[in-house]
């Protein structure tokens, strides 16, 4: 696998307005987890699908990217994903994500401001900026030590994270 892989999906872009409009309307309650507390913000918010309908088409275009890029067929994967929301100066801490069964790890950038952070991965002590960009999602490596550089916006980012495994049988 590459560094990492970076595919648009225009079907994905066109439900984000709905998905912000409706996140917006979200409580605590509506979460069912929240974890990674750091600088006084849950970096993984953790949400079923039919709290925001929407995001289905999102968890399962990823799904079928994941299993194009692994090459194994999408029902033999299994899936996490979490939510992340940036405000104004929130950075999201280095970290990987090689902590289970772990094949491929990615995220979907669903409402991103201008300057409101970037994906950095670092490997080999070489590190790579990828633009943040609304409909598009990255792929790369559990292993890969990744961050998110500061929210220098004055609105709020969001984006969806996953992790792909093997389906356990």
């Amino acid at each position: 696998m590459n560094l990492y892989t970076r595919i648009f999906s225009q079907a994905c872009y066109d439900v984000n307005n709905k998905i912000l409009e409706k996140f917006e309307r979200l409580t605590d309650d509506d979460f069912k987890e929240k974890t990674h507390l750091f600088n006084g913000r849950y970096e993984n918010l953790y949400l079923t699908v039919n709290k925001l309908p929407e995001l289905e088409i999102i968890v399962n275009t990823a799904r079928e990217n994941a299993a194009n890029i692994l090459n194994v067929q999408p029902e033999k994967l299994e899936s996490g994903f979490w939510l992340n929301l940036m405000n104004a100066g929130d950075v999201t801490t280095a970290h990987t994500h090689d902590d289970d069964k772990e094949l491929l790890s990615g995220v979907y950038y669903i409402g991103v401001p201008e300057n409101s952070g970037d994906l950095i991965i670092t490997e080999n002590k070489e590190k790579t900026v990828i633009k943040a960009e609304e409909g598009v999602f990255v792929f790369f490596s559990p292993k890969t030590l990744h961050e998110v550089s500061e929210n220098k916006s004055h609105q709020p980012r969001l984006s969806i994270a996953f992790n792909f495994g093997m389906a356990r049988t």
